[in-house]
C-alpha cells in the first residue's frame, strides 16, 4: 500500500469516529426523520467530497479547531488538515472511500458520532 494511502487510512481510522456538533437539530429532526438521519446525510456528503475530488468541499466539513490524527501525530486545525490531505485529492480517482454504518446522537441533540468502514478503490 503506498505510504500516503496507508497514512490516509490511518488518519481516517483514527478519525472514523467523527464527532459533529449539530446546530438546529430540532429542525433537522422534523425535516429528515431525526438527528441520526441528519448526521448520516452529512457524513455521506462529507465522503462524497473525496469521491468528487473536491478538497474545498471536504474542508467545509472540517471545523477550524478540528483534530485529525496522522498515526500518533495530531493535525490541529483546518489548515493542518488541508496540508496533510491535499495530496490525497490530486489523483483523478479517490484513494479510498467511506460510509457511516453507525450513528449515535446525544438525547440533547448537541453532539453526535458516526463510524463506519473505509474501502480501498476496488471496494474491499
Amino acid at each position: 500500500m503506498p505510504s500516503n494511502l496507508s497514512s490516509a487510512l490511518r488518519q481516517l481510522s483514527a478519525a472514523a469516529v467523527v464527532v459533529l456538533l449539530l446546530p438546529g437539530v430540532a429542525e433537522a429532526q422534523a425535516a429528515t426523520g431525526g438527528p441520526a438521519a441528519e448526521v448520516e446525510a452529512r457524513e455521506l456528503a462529507f465522503a462524497k467530497t473525496m469521491a468528487d475530488r473536491d478538497l474545498e468541499g471536504f474542508l467545509t466539513f472540517v471545523d477550524p479547531e478540528a483534530i485529525f490524527f496522522d498515526g500518533n501525530q495530531p493535525l490541529r486545525g483546518r489548515e493542518a488538515v488541508r496540508a496533510a490531505w491535499a495530496p490525497l485529492f490530486e489523483a483523478s480517482t479517490a484513494p479510498f472511500s467511506w460510509r457511516p454504518d453507525l450513528v449515535e446522537v446525544l438525547e440533547s441533540g448537541s453532539l453526535a458520532l458516526s463510524s463506519g468502514p473505509v474501502f480501498a478503490p476496488d471496494g474491499t
